[in-house]
């Protein structure tokens, strides 16, 4: 089962089936769409509460996930995020596609990329926690019940994206 040889992707017009009948069946078994923020920031304030908990206390946005006798992991949306990380996991297991790497254009160092990587990673962090929400509960769940405001966001992601690909592009070129 687990493969030496990396198998081809899915075909992108399936995979993006299989993810809509994904999303239509939480929205019909959990009564919630998908995002990936919420379970990660519940894990996070979970590991808080353990090390420092008069400041989760202290604070009303944690209180409100861990304070007095709540478990912030007790939410379905810490289990899916776990699932997606397994099932990512497992996916590249079984598809020989699990090693250790660094992509990268040839004109930009192994450091610099990692360095970009967790700049941008902690920008979209940052603006996750501002929006109140992840790209992925935006794009899919906001746009799968028609949100105007979910649809305004991803344009502006794309043609953000798009207008910062030209001031970074020498790492990939």
């Amino acid at each position: 089962m687990i493969s030496k040889i990396t198998k081809p992707y899915m075909n992108p017009y399936l995979a993006g089936v299989l993810l809509g009948l994904v999303l239509f069946g939480a929205f019909f078994i959990t009564g919630n769409g998908l995002g990936a923020s919420g379970g990660l920031n519940r894990i996070i304030v979970a590991v808080e509460d353990l090390i420092v908990p008069d400041h989760v206390n202290r604070t009303p946005y944690l209180l409100r996930l861990a304070g007095g006798e709540q478990n912030p992991l007790d939410n379905w949306i810490v289990f899916l995020t776990i699932g997606a990380l397994i099932g990512g996991f497992l996916s590249g297991l079984f598809h020989g596609r699990l090693k250790l790497e660094t992509n990268k254009g040839p004109n930009i160092s192994v450091r610099s990329r990692w360095l970009l990587a967790f700049v941008g990673g902690a920008i979209m962090g940052y603006g996750a926690r501002l929006a109140r929400g992840c790209t992925s509960g935006q794009a899919l769940s906001g746009g799968a019940v028609l949100s105007a405001g979910s649809w305004a966001f991803m344009f502006a992601v794309f043609g953000g994206g798009y207008a910062l690909a030209w001031f970074v592009r020498k790492a990939w070129n």
